[in-house]
């Protein structure tokens, strides 16, 4: 199980590279994903006990010199989210839509953990930056109600900071749209 998960995004290729070996060796933490996202940004994700990966977000900070677009730790991640960013949802019925875009990819991975934390609903898709221009979205299906308790809570995550784009829900999406989503 994974207890915790740490998420930084730069605007700098190189800091992401040179953040990634110091997050590495700051604790024990297991790299989960560490690439270039568009538009030229670094995603950077690991997981371990909390306080391991608190301790090396906490040195990646030290170091990030002006370059760091994001950075959260969510402790007790919900079992959907890795599906979800993997692409690998198992989704056989989609309900009731609701769609979560922002403008950073740590801040759709907060509002996809709080989403499925608010209310009963799946996680169809988290979509982190690649050929979005940098921006990041979650899809989510379910009764319309838990829908709209789900992306309330995932806006509610992530508003103050800035960088929640907009929402949509929609109560009954169309046979095409379903199966486009799927």
């Amino acid at each position: 199980m994974r207890e915790a998960i740490g998420l930084m995004e730069f605007n700098s290729i190189a800091k992401g590279i040179e953040v990634t070996d110091t997050l590495l060796k700051a604790s024990e933490v297991k790299l989960l994903f560490s690439s270039p996202i568009c538009p030229g940004k670094y995603l950077i994700i690991i997981t371990g006990e909390v306080a391991a990966v608190q301790n090396s977000i906490d040195d990646g900070k030290k170091i990030s010199a002006g370059f760091l677009i994001d950075v959260n730790v969510i402790p007790q991640v919900h079992e959907k989210v890795f599906p979800a960013i993997a692409g690998t949802t198992d989704i056989t019925e989609m309900g009731a839509v609701g769609v979560i875009d922002a403008y950073s990819s740590v801040s759709a991975v907060v509002a996809a953990d709080k989403a499925v934390k608010t209310a009963d609903v799946e996680l169809v898709e988290v979509r982190l930056a690649r050929a979005l221009g940098g921006k990041a979205f979650v899809i989510i299906t379910g009764e319309v109600a838990d829908v709209r308790s789900a992306v309330q809570g995932g806006v509610d995550a992530i508003k103050e900071e800035g960088l929640l784009l907009g929402t949509v829900i929609i109560p009954s999406p169309h046979p095409e749209l379903k199966n486009i989503l799927m």
